[in-house]
């Protein structure tokens, strides 16, 4: 049988300003492991901190402009756009520009705080 999910939950954000994280699937809201899918709407001037998951994540920008940062460079990641970061792979996610952001983040395996290896 197919597992309706009726909404999704919110999840504390980390990051210089406040987030909002809501997830779909994962392990919060769905008890899923293998993967979790969340919207997040991001403020103008949000910086997270940097990390080196344990999880590969897809992401897909729905409104405004994400600024992906890694050690090969800086990729501006706009409205209709997708971006690809592989587990291992140092990244550092913000919204600089004025419009902040909203976007779909895919997480495989799922997220979990233990997997994302934050920067000190």
């Amino acid at each position: 049988m197919a597992t309706f999910i009726e909404k999704p939950t919110k999840i504390e954000s980390v990051g210089s300003l406040p987030k909002i994280i809501e997830e779909f699937i994962g392990r919060v809201n769905s008890k899923t492991e293998g993967v979790s899918i969340a919207k997040m709407r991001s403020p103008s001037g949000w910086i997270e901190p940097g990390q080196t998951p344990e999880f590969d994540e897809f992401t897909i920008v729905l409104q405004g402009s994400l600024r992906v940062e890694t050690l090969e460079g800086t990729i501006d990641v706009m409205a209709g756009q997708a971006v690809i970061v592989h587990k291992g792979e140092w990244v550092r996610y913000s919204t600089p520009n004025v419009e902040g952001a909203e976007y779909i983040a895919v997480c495989l395996p799922a997220f979990s705080p233990e997997m994302v290896h934050r920067d000190d």
